[in-house]
């Protein structure tokens, strides 16, 4: 090497191109940012130590990662309820994996500030089981949190309702976090199509994260899914669907009907159906009225 010369670093060419694929970013993105990346993956030319910082920072990768001899297994530190049927679940983003981990640390500071206040346990983590009757933990839920239907149902928006159920939910200490981003980078926006939500299971911290991208009606729902986790004292991610019941684990099904019980009581919804209304009609009518999407109707 010439004096002067920028140095070369050597990067095996499968850890570049496990970390494009990783990302998710299109192809022809990242190759306006690196032209030579083609180059580099085939290993025709090497990056410099300061390309390959770069390049780690643009793909959301660990810097060290890249000098491996082989792609590190990166599993989901939760259990993933986003399977069903036959169906794979693509490996996670880097964005839903730092965003676990952003929560994890929240709530391991939470739970020690908590422990230091000389709080208790919280009963209600872990009391129900999936043999329990949802109508039954949906009203546990609900006197828990002081669930207020009548209130709920007399905010003007969707917003003003979501913002209400998470008040309830975080003064009954469970710690709510709604973002459709990855902490403060507008450039990494979190998708709905890959989750909706997840849930920490803790005795002294539970923790629920909505994915703040999916729609109002969709964060209510997904609130209202993952305390039926915290009830089951089970960590999980999830991509809930309240139409689809057959494809999925025993844990969703089960989550989903605590959560249209909790949103929607039936006692409640009996009374404002109509005779002669049509159906459709008396679904638009019923969605503002709850503040919920059509499908929990």
């Amino acid at each position: 090497m010439s004096i002067g010369m920028t140095p070369r670093v050597r990067i095996d060419p499968k850890l570049l191109k496990w970390a494009r694929d990783r990302t998710g970013i299109a192809h022809e993105i990242l190759l306006a940012k690196f032209p030579k990346l083609p180059d580099w993956e085939s290993g025709e030319s090497r990056p410099t130590l300061k390309q390959v910082e770069t390049f780690a920072r643009a793909v959301h990768v660990h810097f060290g990662y890249l000098f491996l001899s082989e792609p590190p297994k990166e599993a989901l530190p939760i259990p993933d309820f986003r399977t069903f049927a036959s169906k794979g679940v693509r490996r996670p983003s880097p964005n839903l994996l730092d965003t676990i981990r952003i929560c994890r640390r929240r709530q391991n500071w939470y739970r020690d500030y908590v422990r230091t206040e000389g709080e208790p346990e919280l009963p209600f983590v872990g009391s129900a089981s999936i043999e329990s009757s949802p109508e039954i933990v949906a009203a546990r839920i609900s006197e828990t949190l002081g669930f207020d239907i009548l209130a709920r149902q007399s905010c003007r928006t969707w917003t003003e309702a979501l913002r209400f159920f998470i008040r309830q939910a975080d003064e009954a200490s469970i710690l709510v976090i709604v973002s459709g981003i990855v902490m403060s980078n507008n450039q990494r926006r979190l998708d709905p199509k890959e989750f909706r939500g997840f849930a920490l299971s803790d005795p002294l911290a539970p923790l629920v994260f909505v994915n703040g991208a999916d729609t109002k009606a969709a964060q209510m729902f997904t609130l209202a899914h993952e305390l039926g986790h915290l009830w089951l004292g089970k960590s999980a991610l999830s991509n809930m669907d309240p139409a689809r019941r057959s494809v999925f684990r025993r844990e969703e099904v089960w989550c989903n009907a605590v959560a249209a019980e909790l949103l929607v009581p039936l006692a409640a919804l009996r009374p404002k159906l109509g005779v002669d209304e049509k159906i459709q009609d008396l679904a638009n009518r019923l969605v503002r009225e709850f503040k919920v999407s059509a499908l929990v109707i």
